[in-house]
């Protein structure tokens, strides 16, 4: 590879100036619907130091357009960019992390193609937007500013630039691995899952949110339940009232080393060893505050060991609670493995761990094809996935106790 094939690449038009005014919006808007061919988008969030999700910086590139870089901020409602361009094809990568914050901005595709979703489809060992820029065009695409502030004004000429490149090629590489899919006759299975994206909501939050507090495994006690959930609730209060990501304000790890100390005073948990982070000391009245409110909880208000589960248990409790369901999740697991590579595509995006788990769990009385092709369509099967999984299910499960199924099965739906 030669030196210019290895440099990093650089914007071919230059940086753009960052949009701030409505009439800089109106007059791109207008170069757009003016454009031709496929919309690149990308946007930028502060996840790891902000409480929100909102996109601090909206980037796009049109043929015939060039690069745009908005601030919402400035601008929230980008509603002439929706409107000049309903109809057109977008185009993300990794499109799930940023349609919900696009949307908060009044962008909402209507047409549209994932590339990192393209590069699971066809089996790409990774699918990074860099790892794919190399891989498919032979460009490298310098790193480096993915994880900073977005939300710090001014943004730096190096965030910008940054920003630029990530749309620069996103058509290019669109049209690189439409080939490939073409070419791998998975075009049809592309499009049902970039459809199924359109309709994508983030997973709601549920009333047992704080359960899932990194390390919380090693608190037993109710009373210690209640001082996670206490302290969780009040860190969660406090980072959205102020926009600032909650691991910044107390980390899990402090939460949990304070549900299982037995300090006395406010100072005794200023000490204690892993109560730390920006916000410990900072916002130690409100913390221990809501240590004293859980200490002082009703027996009848403390929470559970543990919450009813919502769906069938872990896989590993199965051979001996139910053989019978252990029996069908091997056989499953195993034809799905091998469906998988036939096709060349992660296992997970062939079928989803839970919906075969669910299936395997609870069949449908008879087994009979439609009721389980029902049952997979009612639980987001896309077509596609229905027709290349049904029969591989179906005889999965008619499986028996001692039929092949063993506890030493590999495990290729990543449990």
């Amino acid at each position: 590879m030669t030196e210019e094939e290895t440099a990093p690449f650089e914007p071919r038009e230059g940086v753009p100036g960052v949009i701030t005014q409505p009439h800089e919006l109106s007059e791109y808007a207008d170069r757009l619907r003016a454009g031709i061919g496929p919309l690149a988008l990308d946007a930028e969030r502060a996840s790891g130091y902000r409480y929100s999700q909102r996109a601090y910086l909206v980037q796009l590139r049109r043929e015939g357009s060039g690069t745009a870089l908005i601030d919402p901020i400035g601008q929230p409602d980008l509603t002439p960019i929706q409107q000049a361009t309903e109809g057109v094809e977008w185009i993300l990568h990794a499109a799930t992390q940023d349609l919900a914050c696009l949307a908060e901005v009044g962008l909402r595709p209507s047409s549209l193609f994932d590339t990192e979703l393209a590069g699971r489809l066809l089996g790409r060992a990774r699918v990074s937007l860099a790892a794919l820029v190399h891989s498919e065009l032979g460009h490298v695409l310098e790193k480096g500013h993915g994880a900073t502030d977005w939300s710090v004004r001014p943004l730096s000429p190096a965030q910008l630039r940054y920003a630029a490149l990530d749309v620069e090629l996103l058509v290019e590489l669109r049209d690189s691995m439409a080939r490939s899919l073409e070419e791998a006759g998975k075009t049809g299975i592309a499009r049902e899952e970039f459809d199924a994206l359109l309709s994508f909501a983030p997973r709601e939050r549920g009333e047992d949110e704080w359960r899932r507090t990194s390390g919380i495994h090693r608190v037993r006690k109710p009373r210690a339940l209640a001082i996670v959930r206490s302290l969780w609730l009040a860190r969660d209060e406090l980072a959205e009232s102020k926009d600032i990501a909650v691991g910044r304000l107390l980390p899990d790890a402090s939460i949990v080393a304070a549900a299982q100390s037995d300090v006395a005073t406010m100072q005794d948990l200023a000490e204690l060893k892993d109560f730390n982070g920006r916000g410990a000391h900072r916002y130690l009245r409100r913390w221990w505050s809501a240590i004293v409110e859980a200490r002082a909880l009703p027996v009848s208000d403390l929470p559970p060991s543990a919450t009813p589960p919502s769906g069938p248990p872990p896989p590993r409790s199965w051979a001996d609670r139910d053989p019978a369901a252990f029996a069908r999740l091997s056989a499953a697991r195993a034809g799905l493995a091998e469906i998988a590579e036939q096709m060349d595509l992660p296992v997970e995006n062939l079928l989803t761990p839970d919906l075969v788990r669910r299936l395997c769990w609870t069949p449908p009385d008879g087994h009979d094809p439609g009721d389980v092709a029902d049952v997979l369509r009612a639980q987001g099967a896309r077509d596609w996935q229905v027709a290349a999984t049904l029969d591989c299910l179906c005889e999965a499960l008619e499986a028996e106790p001692g039929s092949g199924d063993d506890t030493s099965t590999p495990n290729p739906t990543g449990e």
